[in-house]
């Protein structure tokens, strides 16, 4: 009855309960935000890196391959000393994230 009121799951009623038992009934605890334990970590991704990568995927692939791949990008940003080593998927986000399509 209390969640279909908040319009919330029975689970989160039961999970904000039990919270408040955990915190000694302090309710600024229970519902305030947590403070993070480490600051976060600043991305690598800089505009420059992400301009040299699209200019890198915009290149002709290398002999024996039709086109770029995610994976063919991530051994020749290895290769590249002023761009830092990046996984495959992380490449992925940065080209999605310009609307970049390898073709």
């Amino acid at each position: 009855m209390i969640a279909a009121r908040l319009g919330v799951s029975g689970e989160t009623v039961r999970l904000v309960a039990k919270r408040f038992a955990e915190t000694g009934r302090d309710v600024e605890a229970t519902i305030g935000r947590k403070q993070r334990d480490l600051p976060p970590v600043p991305s690598q991704i800089t505009g420059e890196i992400e301009a040299r990568l699209i200019a890198l995927a915009c290149t002709q692939p290398p002999a024996g391959h039709a086109r770029w791949s995610l994976r063919l990008l991530e051994k020749h940003v290895a290769l590249v000393d002023d761009i830092p080593d990046l996984d495959h998927s992380t490449i992925g986000r940065v080209l999605e994230k310009r609307n970049f399509v390898l073709t």
